[in-house]
Parts: C-alpha cells; sequence; structure tokens
C-alpha cells in the first residue's frame, strides 16, 4: 500500500480519538466550564495531532527513504542475479556449443571415413564390373569370331548341299535312278521298324513278279507286298506355274494316267489268292504327290481302294510298319502263351505255399505275444513280492 494510504488513515484515527473524547468529557464535566475545558484540550489536541503527524511524517519519510534504499538494493540484487545467471548461461551455452562443435567435428571424421571407405568400395565394385565386362566383352567376340567360323562352315556346306541338291534333281531325272532312290528309302524304313526276319527284299512271288519288299505277317493279315512308285515328270510339270494352264492340264490328265497304271499294275502283280494278302501297298517316296492326291484327286484315291491298293507316303508308311510290327509283338505273345500259363500255375502253387507258411509263423507270433504277456504276468507277481517282502522288512526296523 502506499505512504498516502497509510496517511489518510492515521488522520481518520485521530479525528475519530477526538470525537469519543469530546464526548466523554461532555457525559463527564457538567456546567460552564465545559467550554473551557474543551477549548483547552481541542487545543492540547490539535497540538498533539500536530506533533503526531510531524512525527509521522517524519517516520513516513523515513520508511519512504528506507524503502527506496531497500527497493534500489534489491534491484541491485535482482540486476546483480540477471547478470550472474546470464553469464552462467553464456558459460553453459558456449560450453554446449563447444561439445556440439566437439561431437560435429566427430560425426563429419566419421561421415568422411564411410563416404571415403564406401567410395572405395564403389571404386572396386565399378573397377570389377568393367574388368567382367571387358572379360564378357573378349568372350563375346570371341564366340561372335567362332560363330562366323561356324556360319562359313555352314555356308560351304548349304553350298555343298545346293550341289548335292542339283545333282539329285539330276539324278531324279532318269526313271531308273527315280527307282532306286524310292527303293533306298523304302528300304531303309523297313530296317528301322522291322525285324529282318518278317519281311524280304526283291522277294519272288510264285507267278515270277518281283516285288520291292514283302511283309511277313501272321494270319488273317498275311504276307504284303510293297511296290515304289515315283511319277515324278507328270507332277513337276503340273506344278510348274511357268507353264501355261494348258501343259499344266495336260500334265495333271498325264499324272492321273501314270498313277492309275501304277495302281493296276501292282494290283494285278502283287495281289495272289492263298499266297498274298488281298491288298498291296504303293509306297510314293514324296510327301507332296501323296497330298495331291487325297487333296485334289479323290477319285485316284476311291480307285485305289476298290483295287486294294494302299497309297502310302513314308510318314503314313511308318505307321503302317510301326502297326505291323505290333501285330507281330502280338502273335509272339499268343504263341508263347502257353509258357505264360504254366508260369502263372507254378506262381500260384508257389503263392499257395508261402500262404502257409505265413500261417504258420502268424501263429507262432500269436504265440510268442501269448507267452510274452504271461512273462510280464509273472514279472509283475514276482515284483509285488519283493515290495511286500520290503515292507515287511522296513515295519521289523520300526518295531
Amino acid at each position: 500500500m502506499t505512504t498516502e494510504y497509510w496517511m489518510y488513515v492515521l488522520t481518520g484515527l485521530s479525528s475519530l480519538s477526538l470525537i469519543v473524547l469530546l464526548i466523554m468529557l461532555v457525559r463527564k464535566a457538567p456546567g460552564s466550564g465545559l467550554s473551557e475545558q474543551l477549548a483547552q484540550h481541542k487545543l492540547e489536541l490539535v497540538q498533539q495531532q500536530g506533533q503526531f503527524q510531524q512525527q509521522l511524517s517524519e517516520q513516513l519519510h523515513l520508511q519512504r527513504q528506507q524503502l527506496l534504499q531497500q527497493q534500489q538494493e534489491h534491484l541491485l540484487q535482482v540486476l546483480q542475479k540477471i547478470s550472474d545467471t546470464q553469464q552462467a548461461a553464456r558459460f553453459e551455452l558456449s560450453k554446449n556449443l563447444q561439445q556440439q562443435a566437439i561431437m560435429l567435428a566427430e560425426q563429419v571424421k566419421q561421415l568422411t571415413q564411410s563416404i571415403d571407405q564406401r567410395l572405395k568400395d564403389i571404386a572396386g565394385q565399378v573397377e570389377k564390373r568393367l574388368s567382367d565386362g571387358f572379360e564378357k566383352t573378349n568372350q563375346t567376340f570371341t564366340d561372335i569370331v567362332k560363330r562366323l567360323a561356324l556360319i562359313d562352315d555352314a555356308q560351304k556346306k548349304i553350298t555343298e548341299l545346293s550341289n548335292n541338291v542339283v545333282s539329285l534333281q539330276e539324278v531324279l531325272a532318269d526313271k531308273r535312278s527315280r527307282g532306286a532312290f524310292g527303293e533306298v528309302q523304302l528300304t531303309a524304313l523297313i530296317r528301322n521298324v522291322l525285324p529282318e526276319q518278317h519281311f524280304s527284299l526283291q522277294h519272288t512271288l510264285s507267278n515270277g513278279r518281283i516285288a520291292d519288299c514283302m511283309l511277313f505277317l501272321p494270319k488273317p493279315s498275311g504276307d504284303i507286298a510293297i511296290d515304289a512308285k515315283f511319277p515324278l515328270e507328270s507332277y513337276k510339270k503340273m506344278t510348274d506355274l511357268h507353264s501355261s494352264a494348258e501343259e499344266r492340264k495336260q500334265a495333271q490328265r498325264q499324272f492321273k494316267i501314270d498313277i492309275k497304271k501304277h495302281i493296276n499294275d501292282i494290283a494285278d502283280k502283287y495281289i495272289i489268292a492263298h499266297e498274298t494278302a488281298d491288298g498291296a501297298i504303293m509306297f510314293l517316296p514324296a510327301e507332296a504327290i501323296f497330298a495331291e492326291l487325297h487333296a485334289y484327286h479323290p477319285d485316284i484315291v476311291e480307285e485305289a481302294y476298290r483295287r486294294r491298293v494302299w497309297l502310302t507316303s513314308p510318314t503314313t508308311l511308318m505307321a503302317v510298319l510301326t502297326t505291323a510290327r505290333s501285330v507281330l509283338k502280338d502273335d509272339a505273345t499268343r504263341r508263347q502263351i502257353h509258357l505264360i500259363q504254366e508260369h502263372l500255375i507254378k506262381l500260384a502253387v508257389d503263392f499257395s505255399r508261402f500262404r502257409g507258411r505265413f500261417d504258420n509263423l502268424a501263429k507262432h507270433i500269436d504265440q510268442a505275444a501269448v507267452d510274452v504277456k504271461q512273462i510280464h504276468t509273472s514279472a509283475d507277481k514276482i515284483s509285488n513280492r519283493f515290495s511286500q517282502i520290503e515292507k515287511v522288512e522296513w515295519l521289523d526296523d520300526a518295531e
């Protein structure tokens, strides 16, 4: 609270005391002397009040000076504390900054070392990859050179093959050469599929005709004759795009005449009752001729079926020979069926003997199981006897 507030309070108390005193005097002092007494007391009170106010003023002035001095001292202390605090804070901040600088320098050093190590690793990996890349590139170039050499060799072989093809065309231009080519291809196919004892090459029939091949198959199929035919001249003229339409049409008529002639020749020469099967096989060494017949000349195919002549190409003849091989295998199996039955009977006897012995073994195992169970029962009884004996001895010791 302020000094003016305290002066106001003291002045109010002095006035109140004066009024109370006057009231008491009026009650105690009757008569005319009251005025004088009041005046005198009033004068004394005024004097006392003045003195009191002067003392109070001096005290207040003293208190104000002391308060100001205390405030100044307190303010100086606060300023000193603030200064000390700021100095301590600056010292602590400087210390923290130094520590942070040291830590930062250490981290930068570690980061630099890590980056250097990482760069060394990357450089090593890059060098290794470059080295591997150079090795792979050199290896690739080496392989390319080798492949180019192989391509050169292949080119030479292709050139030789083209020459051989030209030679083959020259060979096939002759009818006898074409026939020999068809027979060689037929022989290779048959030897790759059938055993030697089941076919005969250049087989002579009872009518004096010689078939290119005779297949010896069991009944009811019987022996089947195979003859190779290669009608190439008319086929080439028929499929030559450089020829005129009339020439191709004439070649087509000649092609059909040649095929029908071959079919009739085979049917008349190589189908003999009670000696061969009721059909024969005409082998066409070219797949293109076989496909041409079945795609555009169904009348010839029907004619061949009617005359019991089966048209084949290298692919279809392979299927026919595979079927013939299966037939031969089935026939051999049927001829060996009695041996199989004999072995099956012996196997049944052996199995019956095995079953009897197994039953005896099972009986012995069952008896052994019963004996083991009885042995377990006896062992349990013996163990119980020993337990009772131990209890008796323990009771004797206790008594």
